[in-house]
């Protein structure tokens, strides 16, 4: 049996240019390699799974290339490159900080520094999860950080910076990663499925992105998830019901309610949503969220913070065109009050119908 490899593995960066959405900060290490300008330190910190760790290789690997493209990427053909991608390359060392945290860990760190490289120019120290060093580790390794052979260069990467010393930062070039945008992992999905053989619908991929919540792998990972469910085509309602999302069209339907005063269409359709097993606060807040949708679709300014594509979003428009803004401001405030006292409601279903009921009731104030 042939061994799959998850595409957050098979479909990493393996250069600057197929980093996603982070232009900003590759084109910056690409210009500090082209004029040899390279620091001894860099931390990179953002969310999980940015890119964070993989732009920390494919840097190690470019400084030790020893025959560059005109665009300042790694050739993949010198020896150097070979043994990189077959992941034999003595230049590149990792530490995983979350399980080598000690004193000791770091001293035998600073041992293995002095070594110049066997081959290549730099031996590059790649330290993932470096706020989990302890207070002792940190000021073992200040002096080491400093002042480095003139081999070493290290890169931290960490999600949560403010948990490093302001001595362990002072001493770092600082690069602070994106929280990649849905259009962005949604285009990078569609490539991703188009490789694999992979039909799929856009609004699908597009759920797949909102739940990812600006994180490449964790995108690729539910991606992997869906195709196990569905195979080789997937549909929007694939991907709704392996990741237990609400369907669009609830809400879009029970914002037509409210319009015509359908107080009891609006109960039947809560009490449809009820029995496919959805929460009712998952619902609540999945309304406020349809709800604000909506308000932004009203201004052709603000209608750049819609994070959906393709019919859904004309859809989005046109239900817009026929709110009044005082009635949305007046739903998704009585939305927002419902969530708040979810938790501590003794009776959730009748607090969400109070509300719904409500929400019906403002088309009959406006008139």
């Amino acid at each position: 049996m042939e061994n799959f490899i998850v595409s957050a593995r098979k479909y990493r960066p393996d250069s600057f240019d197929t980093v996603v959405a982070q232009s900003s900060i590759t084109n910056t290490l690409k210009n500090a390699i082209k004029s040899k300008q390279l620091a001894h330190a860099y931390l990179f910190c953002g969310p999980r799974g940015v890119g964070k760790t993989t732009c920390a290789r494919i840097f190690a690997k470019t400084i030790n290339c020893t025959n560059l493209t005109p665009e300042n990427e790694a050739c993949n053909e010198c020896e150097s490159c070979k043994a990189f991608n077959s992941s034999r390359s003595f230049n590149i060392h990792e530490l995983d900080a979350a399980s080598n945290n000690s004193v000791d860990d770091i001293r035998n760190l600073t041992d293995q520094v002095r070594v110049p490289p066997q081959m290549g120019k730099y031996s590059v120290y790649i330290i993932d999860e470096v706020h989990m060093l302890s207070q002792q580790a940190f000021n073992a390794f200040l002096k080491t950080l400093e002042e480095p052979p003139k081999h070493a260069l290290f890169v931290l990467a960490t999600t949560e910076k403010h948990k490093i010393i302001p001595t362990i930062l002072s001493r770092c070039q600082i690069f602070d990663f994106n929280r990649i945008k849905v259009e962005d992992i949604a285009e990078h999905l569609e490539y991703v499925a188009k490789s694999e053989g992979v039909e799929v619908e856009s609004e699908g991929l597009n759920i797949v992105a909102q739940k990812a919540d600006g994180a490449m792998r964790d995108a690729l990972s539910i991606f992997d998830q869906i195709v196990s469910f569905s195979g080789k085509k997937i549909t929007y309602q694939d991907v709704i019901t392996n990741l237990n999302v609400l369907d669009y069209d609830y809400y879009f339907r029970l914002i037509d309610q409210f319009l015509k005063n359908d107080v009891t269409g609006a109960l039947l359709t809560f009490n449809d949503i009820l029995n496919h097993g959805f929460d009712g606060h998952h619902f609540i807040t999945g309304l406020s969220g349809h709800i604000r949708d909506l308000l932004v679709c009203k201004d052709p300014v603000t209608v750049q913070l819609l994070e959906v594509g393709g019919e859904i979003k004309e859809r989005y428009k046109g239900q817009a065109q026929s709110c009044p803004q005082d009635f949305l401001l007046e739903a998704l405030k009585i939305s927002n009050e419902c969530d708040l006292q979810y938790k501590i409601s003794q009776n959730k279903r009748l607090l969400v119908e109070l509300a719904l009921i409500r929400m019906a009731q403002l088309s009959l104030k406006k008139k």
